[in-house]
């Protein structure tokens, strides 16, 4: 029975085996750790905070937590966007954000060894120090931890040529559900031995166990990359020209889009100057070395002006297209100013990309609710925000609306309803209608072997009979 009582013991137990200053009860402290930036998943009031610094605190955590019966919430930095990392009442939220060594870059081996806790960035700026990169850069990078980005699997702008997290995962330490601490993958180029685990970790949003350390893969330091900008009257516009690099058989590194009401933000906010010159912006990257890069830099601004682009140029000044990217890693905080955001994430075919950008304006129109548009859209990952201003009472209830046709919409595309950001809380009806009855079996019985007393993250992703009992 979880009472005061029982609260008093799980305090006591926890901090037996731990230093001064790691299990946090303060109500005001706390309570910045109870949900992440999806603002509208639920969330309850854990029991504690814990803030372990080694693998064997996180481990003696997960012991006391197992023994009393609590459940376990790992948590990065906290900025997923589907409430994957939200307190559960009576929890033990297990933030590592504290874990932060980057224990070994090898530029022979090409990877490196860091605990969850480190900043994507600060590991991106780590390997330029050794002409070394590492290529997932989800939005966030600068405050997202490799830790929570392993756990969503998260993409990033580049992703569209050189794939996601999982890509680059090539072993992991993690805390089980029985409370051991294990390694699994490998430090080889090549490995076949067993079952990927490592893989299986990858995206699992904290369900199978608390990730205490990570492997991996580096490549090389790339070239340059030739920026192209493409301003479109529409969003479907600039749809046809991600279709048409699609189609042209081009790999750019980056093919980002920005819609004018992103812009207005970023302006409104930053006095950056682009919403007066765009209703839509496409900006297209390509690093291929030499003259292909040049020529693979043309073909995408040929691609731009057979779509219907308004204005279209390769950018000269490379301190201009870097604030173009600026821009749009800025939209998501830049739109959270005019209130409440619930984003979707959901990836389509590159072929359906238009015709998934003109659902979406319908459903805005539908619902009467404001509709902002960012995407990855190289790779056809969209991330429509649905705002919600203050004082609109009504105003939830239209956008979840919305939120569901776009769901609907992108299954019916052969799309996926979500592409980076995870199930969390707000996608487990989409899982379901995606996946089916089948396949979410299968998805439980790989929970209840790996987490057999579910501890870890229940109710989020898919919900085991136990916990939907």
């Amino acid at each position: 029975m979880r009472d005061d009582a029982w609260r008093r013991e799980l305090i006591e137990d926890l901090g037996r085996g731990l230093p001064d200053g790691r299990v946090i009860t303060d109500p005001a402290v706390v309570s910045g750790y109870v949900h992440d930036e999806a603002e509208w998943a639920p969330h309850g009031t854990p029991a504690a905070v814990v803030r372990p610094r080694t693998a064997e605190e996180v481990r003696h955590v997960v012991q006391v937590c197992l023994r009393l019966g609590a459940p376990v919430v790992p948590r990065g930095a906290g900025t997923g966007l589907s409430g994957g990392a939200n307190a559960i009442e009576y929890s033990v939220v297990v933030s590592t954000e504290a874990m932060t060594t980057i224990k070994e870059i090898n530029r022979r081996e090409r990877l490196a060894v860091v605990e969850p806790g480190v900043v994507n960035d600060h590991l991106r700026a780590a390997c330029a120090e050794h002409d070394l990169w590492y290529p997932p850069d989800p939005a966030s990078a600068p405050w997202s931890t490799i830790g929570g980005n392993v756990a969503t699997n998260a993409g990033g702008l580049c992703c569209v040529k050189y794939g996601v997290t999982r890509d680059y995962v090539l072993g992991l330490e993690f805390v089980t559900g029985t409370g051991e601490l294990v390694r699994v993958g490998r430090r080889t180029a090549k490995g076949v031995a067993g079952y990927d685990l490592a893989g299986l970790m990858v995206g699992s949003e904290g369900t199978l166990g608390v990730i205490t350390e990570v492997t991996v893969r580096l490549r090389p330091a790339r070239e340059p990359e030739h920026t192209v900008v493409g301003y479109f009257s529409s969003t479907v516009d600039a749809g046809y020209a991600v279709a048409a690099v699609a189609e042209a058989g081009l790999e750019p590194s980056a093919l980002e889009l920005i819609d004018r009401h992103c812009l207005a933000a970023v302006d409104e906010w930053k006095h950056m100057g682009l919403s007066a010159e765009a209703d839509v912006v496409l900006l297209g990257r390509t690093d291929s070395p030499g003259p292909a890069g040049e020529r693979e830099a043309d073909a995408m601004l040929a691609c731009f002006e057979k779509a219907g682009a308004t204005f279209a140029a390769r950018s000269t000044d490379q301190q201009e297209a870097d604030a173009l990217f600026d821009a749009r890693r800025l939209a998501y905080p830049a739109l959270e100013r005019l209130g409440p955001v619930l984003t979707e994430d959901v990836c389509v075919p590159k072929g359906a990309v238009p015709e998934m950008l003109a659902r979406i304006e319908e459903a805005a129109v539908r619902h009467d609710t404001l509709i902002a548009n960012i995407a990855h859209a190289g790779d056809g990952n969209l991330h429509p925000l649905l705002i919600t201003h203050p004082g609109d009472d009504d105003a939830r209830k239209r956008a979840q609306a919305a939120f569901d046709d776009i769901i609907a919409a992108a299954l019916e595309l052969g799309g996926t309803v979500t592409g980076e950001h995870g199930v969390g809380l707000l996608k487990r009806d989409g899982l379901a209608a995606e996946a089916g009855s089948a396949v979410l079996a299968l998805g439980r019985a790989v929970k209840n072997a790996l987490d057999p007393h579910g501890i870890f993250n229940p109710g989020k992703v898919i919900a085991t009979e136990r916990e939907r009992a």
